[in-house]
């Protein structure tokens, strides 16, 4: 997760950010629920973007 946080240090990634995209890489998961906007712009192992549902 502190690989995460650095990786995005230029967009505001907190430690609750970074668990959420360490277990969707982990579970292999693109689908996402939140209300939280900086999820369009992180990447899934530097590669696709998750479908976030709102």
């Amino acid at each position: 997760m502190r690989e995460l946080m650095r990786k995005f240090e230029d967009t505001p990634m907190d430690l609750a950010d970074a668990s959420l995209v360490a277990a969707a890489e982990a579970l292999r998961l693109r689908r996402i629920l939140t209300l939280d906007r900086h999820f369009y712009v992180y990447r899934i192992e530097d590669r696709a973007t998750f479908e976030v549902i709102p």
